[in-house]
């Protein structure tokens, strides 16, 4: 008799313990289910398959996987939503049909961006590793956060490169001497028409959009871009002269509007950022082997690819911008510079 009560005992605390766990299991599924589903748009100027496409690729995969699936990366490539400019006037704006944009690190110094201006000064950083060392010290996050402490409606996630920015022509080049006097394509930045002035040449502003079509009637002589979306965008069809100057590394970031950021849960923000945080690993990994990649398919395909062996007269001719524009954050500059 005891036997039997010990098994009926013994079952129907199984049987709790099953109702317990299973009522625990089903409150957690409850609990994911309710997690509420947000779709984000993410502008991206450049195709998919770019160092930067690919990277805004793979943030997405993480996004998707790290929320399991409550929050859908809407990837909008090849500039359908406009220029980066007219992306960040949009979300600056309050507008709310971007949540995301990946943009240049120059892209914010038109709207106050101090600090982030000078990671596109020309010939700042001197290789990858420089400016890898720069986004995983102690000082990326500070250029990350500038537009919170600017009261600017964005927040940073995370940086990665497309590769050192070089100049195409539609004519044919031999070294820097070869710009002067030449209109060559610029955004509407500062640092940008410096540089360009500074190498004798005519600073001319033309939307991303536009510039293929500029280069094929001419309205501009050449223009500058990182090696992968010189490809991309086939501005080798219309300038076919390609000259490896490297004055500047394409610091690239990813900014997400205070509108999209306050539809998120606590743990769907952090998903978001630790979804940065892979994605910035996966954009180090790609970049130089995806570049070089590129670079010999142009070869190959006949563009003129001219080296550079002494960039010291480039950098020379850059000094009045370099100085002029890092003059009043000397320390900070200094500072990026000694990661090298």
């Amino acid at each position: 008799m005891k036997k039997i009560v010990s098994v009926a005992v013994a079952a129907t605390l199984a049987c709790g313990m099953l109702f317990a766990n299973g009522s625990k299991d089903a409150g957690s599924t409850a609990g994911a289910a309710k997690e509420k589903k947000v779709t984000l748009v993410y502008a991206e100027v450049n195709p998919l398959d770019t160092i930067v496409g690919r990277t805004g690729s793979h943030f997405k995969e993480q996004v998707e996987a790290l929320t399991n699936g409550s929050v859908i990366i809407d990837i909008q490539a090849s500039g359908v939503l406009g220029s980066e400019n007219d992306v960040l006037d949009s979300i600056l704006a309050g507008g709310t049909s971007i949540d995301i944009s990946r943009i240049s690190a120059f892209a914010l110094t038109s709207y106050g961006a101090k600090k982030s201006m000078l990671l596109s000064i020309p010939f700042t950083f001197e290789s990858r590793k420089h400016f890898w060392n720069f986004a995983n010290s102690n000082l990326a996050p500070e250029f990350l956060n500038e537009p919170q402490t600017l009261g600017l409606p964005i927040r940073g996630i995370f940086y990665g490169e497309e590769g050192f920015r070089h100049f195409f022509t539609r004519s044919p080049i031999t070294g820097m001497s070869s710009l002067k006097g030449m209109k060559l394509r610029v955004s509407n930045d500062p640092v940008m028409n410096g540089m360009v002035q500074g190498l004798g040449a005519s600073p001319t502003v033309v939307s991303f959009g536009e510039l293929y079509s500029a280069l094929q009637a001419g309205v501009v002589d050449g223009a500058e871009q990182p090696i992968a979306n010189y490809k991309s965008n086939a501005f080798n069809e219309v300038a076919p002269y390609f000259i490896l100057d490297g004055h500047t590394l394409g610091a690239i970031q990813v900014v997400i509007s205070d509108n999209a950021w306050n539809k998120l849960s606590d743990s769907q923000r952090a998903a978001i950022m630790e979804a940065g945080k892979r994605t910035q690993a996966f954009n180090a990994q790609i970049s130089e082997e995806q570049e070089n990649k590129v670079l010999d398919q142009l070869r190959a395909s006949g563009v003129h690819v001219i080296d550079v062996t002494n960039k010291g007269e480039w950098a020379d001719a850059c000094k009045k911008v370099i100085a002029d524009n890092t003059a009043s954050q000397a320390d900070l500059y200094n500072k990026i510079k000694a990661l090298k």
